[in-house]
């Protein structure tokens, strides 16, 4: 049973939620002026799409970071088994946001920002039905605050570095 002060309270987020999907692009992001985004004539708007079909770039530095796991950015190689059993859950939205965190401090120590992201690689171990959808969540929540998504590859491998590995994530972006 809910109460009324919940009730309320989720009322107002939901008001808060939809006010803010009404703000234009202008007010929420700045785009990335070293790039467009491109999309074909017959462009519907109507299909969520967490990638967009093209980036041209414009100006700027191609920033490359390596594959990044949901081991920390610095560990020891070859890997400690210790070290795989803590930062490897056998849980992909998990090790999904790990990585996405280590993408994230490499963009940071660049001067950049998930903004700046022009194309992302997703290597997914051992795929299950629904995989995807729960490895894009975590992804795109980490876009979201910039009202940019990047283009991407997305692919379902065998296996990775570690057995209990089960994603691998990569990315370029521009930057000054």
């Amino acid at each position: 049973m809910i109460t009324a002060r919940i009730a309320s309270t989720l009322t107002a987020f939901a008001i808060a939620g939809f006010a803010a999907a009404l703000i234009p692009l202008t007010a929420q992001a700045q785009p990335n002026q070293h790039m467009e985004v491109i999309h074909h004539p017959n462009y519907n708007k109507a299909f969520f799409m967490p990638f967009v079909p093209g980036i041209k770039i414009k100006s700027g530095k191609i920033l490359w970071l390596a594959g990044t796991t949901s081991l920390p950015v610095y560990h020891d190689h070859p890997h400690r088994r210790e070290d795989i059993l803590k930062y490897m859950p056998p849980s992909l939205e998990t090790q999904t946001r790990r990585a996405m965190d280590g993408i994230k401090e490499t963009l940071d120590a660049a001067g950049a920002s998930f903004k700046d992201v022009v194309h992302i690689f997703v290597f997914r171990a051992r795929p299950q039905m629904g995989d995807i959808g729960v490895a894009s969540k975590v992804i795109n929540s980490y876009f979201a605050p910039f009202r940019h998504v990047p283009t991407s590859t997305n692919i379902a491998v065998l296996e990775l570095g570690e057995p209990e590995q089960l994603i691998e994530i990569q990315a370029f972006a521009v930057v000054d």
